[in-house]
Parts: structure tokens; sequence; C-alpha cells
């Protein structure tokens, strides 16, 4: 079945195609019958505006490109559904994509977007990315750009970030002041910047506490899982007896030490104190529940889309916009995997 055309409407109603675009766009100076007339037609045949020709005239699509690297992460969730929400309102569309933590997946979804034509692009890094070419493409490219969670500091765009440095610091610093004093740290990849920065923040911990840094206690994720906790867990109690305190880069990993020392009988957390990294909904349902650093992803996604909004309608009028960080607050929440008997 054909798509209908203004032209044919308009030659059934015996009336100019500027007619029918006026009416069907509620213009004050197309009499009420005329309206009337078009819009019973347009029904009747099913009409639906041309969204090509409608973007060729406006240079807008409507649409904006969303990429993550995981789909069914619940942080990663909550920022979705945040950016869809506000989008909706202000009348966008938007293509979610998932790079899968690859580079190379996440240069062809950048590429798909821009040959799209899409308003602008939201993102979170994959771990193999940086400030590589098809993130300077985006910028050359002047399209609206935000990154959020995880980027790269280098590149000059918008960035929706929490100071990862900082709650990595206060985690660790509630481990110590719970009384641990050896402490371990199983991080993230080697590349992300947020991974980067809570092994700093973990690192600043102890040298404020005095607390010499044991390099041999740090344990590296490559696909931040909960098999890579559960792993390092045993890794942890069968080579170091004296971890009285461990700090996990994601809650993900945090439920996996937990599951592994439950399986083990290794008293939480008398023998071994927990802190995770999100507030992540398992952390609550996890017995004992899991202290962490709550990171608002809700609000994240809602100042991601609002950052892009700004810029887009900077672009549409004319107008110079200068890129900006805003950084969020993050919280400690303490829970039983934290709470010892003093």
């Amino acid at each position: 079945m054909k798509d209908i055309t203004l032209k044919e409407i308009a030659e059934k109603l015996g009336i100019s195609i500027t007619t029918v675009s006026k009416a069907l766009k509620n213009y004050p100076d197309v009499s009420e019958k005329t309206k009337k007339a078009v819009l019973a037609l347009a029904q009747e045949l099913h009409y639906t505006p041309n969204s090509f020709a409608v973007n060729l005239r406006t240079k807008e699509s409507k649409t904006i490109g969303l990429i993550i690297p995981e789909v069914v992460h619940h942080f990663f969730s909550n920022v979705v559904n945040a950016i869809i929400d506000e989008a909706e309102k202000k009348g966008y569309l938007v293509i979610i994509l998932q790079s899968n933590e690859t580079l190379e997946l996440e240069k062809k979804q950048v590429e798909l977007l821009i040959n799209k034509r899409v308003d602008g692009i939201i993102m979170s890094l994959s771990n193999e990315s940086n400030n590589d070419d098809h993130i300077k493409e985006i910028i050359n490219r002047n399209i609206p750009f935000v990154m959020f969670d995880k980027i790269a500091k280098l590149s000059k765009c918008n960035k929706v970030v929490i100071n990862d440095q900082k709650a990595a610091f206060d985690a660790v610093q509630h481990l110590i002041d719970k009384g641990c004093k050896r402490i371990a740290h199983i991080r993230g990849p080697l590349n992300p910047q947020n991974a980067i920065d809570r092994y700093i923040g973990y690192k600043k911990a102890l040298e404020k506490n005095q607390i010499p840094f044991d390099a041999n206690l740090v344990y590296t994720c490559e696909n931040v899982t909960f098999d890579e906790g559960r792993q390092f867990a045993e890794k942890i109690v069968n080579d170091h007896k004296d971890v009285d305190g461990i700090f996990a880069v994601t809650d993900l990993v945090a439920v996996g030490v937990i599951a592994y020392l439950n399986e083990q009988k290794i008293e939480i957390p008398k023998k071994i104190a927990i802190i995770g990294f999100s507030n992540w909904f398992m952390s609550q349902v996890i017995s004992p529940k899991l202290s962490t650093v709550d990171q608002p992803s809700h609000e994240m996604g809602i100042e991601s889309f609002n950052l892009l909004l700004e810029e887009m309608v900077c672009h549409k009028d004319g107008l110079t916009f200068e890129p900006r960080t805003v950084e969020l607050d993050t919280k400690i929440i303490e829970r039983e995997s934290t709470m010892k008997e003093q």
C-alpha cells in the first residue's frame, strides 16, 4: 500500500497543496470548514507526514542516539529510562545501541548514528574506548554530544559524571572507620577512566590513614562480573589471611565476593567487611545486605539529556555553545556488610 501524499488529498478536495498543509498544521488563515474536511479525509486515507521530507525542511530528525556498554546493567537501565522519559517530554525518539564493551562495535554504532543524522548523541564509553577517532569525528562534525559515567577526559564535549576518586576514597575511608586495616581492592579494567579514578581514590584513602599500599592486594577485572568477584574473593582468602576489608569496583563484583565468603562460612563483616559501588538493587537483597556508594543513575540520565538538549537548541538557533561538565554527588549507603561491632 503506497503512502498518501498532500497532493492526492488536495486533488480529492479541489484545493491547493499549500491549503492542505496549512490545514493539517492548524494555521489560522484556513477556515474551520476546510480544516475539518482535510483532517477527515487525511484520517480516512491513513495519511502520515513524510518524516524524511520534514527533516530536510527543518534540519531536525527529532531523534537522538544513545550508546551504552550494557543494556541489562542496573545502573545503565536506570540511565536509559530517565533519558527516554525526558526525551519523550520534548518530542524526541531515542535510538538505543549497546557496544558490548568493544571499541569495534562502538565505532560502527557512532558511524550509524552519524549517517542517520541524529540531532545529538549521548554515550558511555566501552572499556576499550578513549579519545579515539570516532569520538573526534562526532566533535569535529559539531554534533551535540554528551558523555556520561565512562568518559574520555581529553575530549572537548559535555560530560555528566560523579567524582569517582572522592567516592572511592569515601568508600575505603568507611571501611577504615569500621576498623579495617588490611584492605583489598577488586578494581575495574585498566582503561576506563572511572576504574582508574576509583583505584586512585582507594590508594589516597590508604595514604591519608598511613596504611601501606600493597600492590598484591589489588585484583583487576577484565569484564567486571559476578564470577570475577567470586574468583578474586577465593584468591584473597587463600593468599592474604589478614585481609579484613574489600572494596569492589561495582556491586555486581561485590555480590560475587559475598557469595564466595558465604559458601566458605566466613563471617561478614566480622572477619571481612565489604563495600561495593553503584547501589544496584541486588545490594539490598543479598545476605548480608551490601554497603555501597550510591551513584545517582536516574539523575545522571536526566542531566545528560538536558545538557544535550541545551546544546541542540543552541545549534538550531545558530548560537555558540561551550561544552561543560556536570558533577553529581554520591553518598555512602551503610548496610550489614560493614556494620562491625565496635
